[in-house]
């Protein structure tokens, strides 16, 4: 009986709580926090008595600190110090970009040289560098330009009126803030994802627009913080040109209390001054800042004042209407022929390690080859020497019989400079496994940078070319979208787009699905087919064994940096010839 009322007691109590179910009704008590409250009021505590003892203690002198807050004398030496502040920033800023990209150049003498800069103006005290300059006419009594070895003079001035107070403060400050400035840049530059770098370059982006629209804007977001620490330091360093006797702010200060004898209000004078400037070079470099985190979050804030700023930009065009709707490649036009591809007997060391040796391949135009085998065996490499990413040490690879990455002469093969390297490499397109998108640009702009900039398409018809891409891709709604926005299957969809749109004649895929969760394979995968279809010759670097022998014309097995065997997907995968062949199959299948 007890037992019978303890059940029929459980079961009002569910139907009790199923009735309840509904929350919205309850009230909500927020968690307490005693410590927090305690801090704050501790806090505030210290900022009150802080407030108090200054400005109730008549010694600080705040009646002289308002008298001379404002006075033309100090508004002068202002106006001095923001204006060495903001050149010398500027051309600091512009010398150290130069000497950070130096030192990050192939060319040895150059990059030693900017070392040397660096590590000299580093290692002298900015005092003594302005006591030099200030003194250099003593050392040099004038500046002269000439014709060497002839008595032809263009220019002959006296180095004391060349090298006044303030040029020499403005030099001083640029050739110190330069060389801290050289290296806050070059660790931004490293500080980019090197797949960045190889994605500009399988583009074929000239190497100056591989630096100012690639890699220094994601570079910025290291740069800025560090920076800005800089520019601070900057303005405050303004004080030590008081050595030139160049009246700027605190030096005018100096005079002013030497005279008065009030030294703590005109101290106070130049404090709220150089904090008034730290505060704008705060508020700017947060705004900056923001502008250059573009791409880093899914939901940035608007910036202030964007949407006035939009109404003036030339709006994009809205997606043409004979590609709206229009999936797969069947009926695009966007394709050029497939061109033929021949690897000759190339072989790659790094080191000791051989990873490709004596590689033979004929690949016809308009084929689709799938290159299998087991980690390390050299299949990304061999991918990469086809576009001239990887140099190789023995053969050479030509594309419709022009050569990559070389010139013939007789016998004799000389590598090509970068900029002709880039050229060609614009018809060989390349899909990386981790995508490579630019983070900090729009789907759109990932699209439309290299038909512009390699191509020379005028700006409406590569929009239209990104429009007709992207939407074939299924993606016309992620336009504007910026890659951190996309999942990982779109953002391979849409490195599939930025490499179709240079109209390639080979186009490269290194482990296109690799990186993808095993839902979003089938989507890449889809599109890769369509491209099958088109007479674009694909080389598909793939685990995929299934997708191989769907898709493939040819099947390449590699291991040890060796092509083990080849040929169509019916015979390698139901009759292969090698052991080794037969081995992998009997694992993955």
């Amino acid at each position: 009986m007890a037992l019978l009322t303890d059940l029929a007691g459980a079961a009002d109590a569910e139907r009790e709580r199923g009735a309840n179910s509904n929350y919205a009704h309850y009230r909500i008590v927020p968690a307490r926090h005693p410590g927090r409250a305690l801090g704050s009021l501790f806090a505030a505590v210290v900022i009150a008595a802080v407030l108090y003892s200054v400005l109730t203690n008549p010694r600080w002198g705040w009646p002289v600190f308002a008298e001379w807050f404002f006075a033309e004398p100090v508004l002068a030496g202002l106006g001095r110090t923001l204006l060495l502040t903001a050149l010398a920033t500027v051309s600091g800023s512009l010398l150290g970009t130069g000497l950070a990209l130096a030192r990050v150049s192939k060319s040895p003498l150059l990059a030693s040289l900017s070392f040397g800069y660096i590590w000299l103006l580093r290692s002298i005290p900015l005092i003594v560098l302005l006591l030099v300059l200030n003194n250099l006419g003593y050392l040099y009594e004038t500046i002269t330009l000439s014709v060497p070895f002839t008595d032809t003079v263009f220019l002959n001035y006296p180095m004391t009126q060349l090298l006044t107070p303030f040029a020499a403060a403005f030099l001083g400050l640029t050739l110190n803030q330069s060389a801290f400035f050289a290296e806050i840049v070059r660790g931004g530059i490293l500080s980019v994802d090197h797949g960045q770098h190889e994605a500009a370059a399988a583009l074929g982006l000239p190497r100056s627009r591989q630096a100012f629209r690639i890699v220094l804007p994601q570079a910025m977001r290291s740069i800025l913080p560090t920076g800005f620490n800089e520019i601070i330091g900057l303005a405050k360093s303004t004080s030590m040109v008081y050595v030139l006797a160049l009246p700027e702010l605190f030096y005018t200060v100096q005079v002013i209390y030497r005279r008065n004898l009030e030294v703590i209000p005109l101290l106070m004078v130049a404090t709220i001054w150089y904090l008034v400037i730290m505060t704008g070079l705060s508020i700017a470099q947060h705004y900056i800042e923001r502008y250059f985190s573009k791409g880093a979050v899914r939901n940035p804030d608007p910036l202030p004042f964007q949407a006035i700023f939009s109404r003036f930009r030339r709006p994009l065009s809205d997606i043409p209407a004979a590609t709206a709707g229009k999936t797969g490649f069947r009926d695009a036009h966007v394709f050029r022929p497939g061109g033929a591809v021949h690897v000759h007997g190339i072989s790659k060391s790094f080191g000791s390690l051989k990873v490709l040796d004596d590689v033979e391949l004929n690949l016809p135009a308009g084929s689709v080859t799938a290159i299998l085998g087991p980690s390390g065996s050299g299949k990304s490499t061999l991918l990469r020497t086809i576009n001239h990413l990887e140099r190789v040490d023995d053969g050479f690879i030509s594309i419709d019989g022009d050569l990559v990455g070389y010139r013939q002469k007789g016998d004799t093969l000389y590598e090509l400079k970068e900029k002709d390297i880039l050229k060609r490499r614009a018809d060989i397109g390349m899909v990386f496994q981790n995508f490579n998108l630019f983070p900090h640009l729009t789907v759109l702009e990932n699209l439309v940078e290299a038909p512009l900039h390699v191509r020379g398409l005028g700006r409406d018809e590569a929009i239209r070319l990104a429009h007709e891409l992207i939407t074939r891709v299924g993606l016309s709604d992620k336009i504007n979208a910026y890659p951190r926005q996309l999942s990982g299957g779109q953002q391979q969809r849409v490195a599939i787009a930025r490499s179709l749109a240079l109209r390639p004649k080979v186009l490269l895929f290194d482990e296109p699905t690799s990186a993808l969760d095993p839902e979003l394979v089938g989507e890449v995968l889809d599109v890769i087919k369509e491209l099958a279809r088109t007479g674009t010759t694909l080389v598909i670097v793939t685990h995929e064994i299934g997708f191989a022998r769907e898709v493939a014309d040819t099947v390449v097995f590699m291991e040890a940096g060796r092509v083990l065997e080849q040929g169509p997907p019916a015979r390698i995968f139901n009759e292969a010839q090698h052991p080794r062949m037969r081995e992998f199959l009997a694992r993955v299948l």
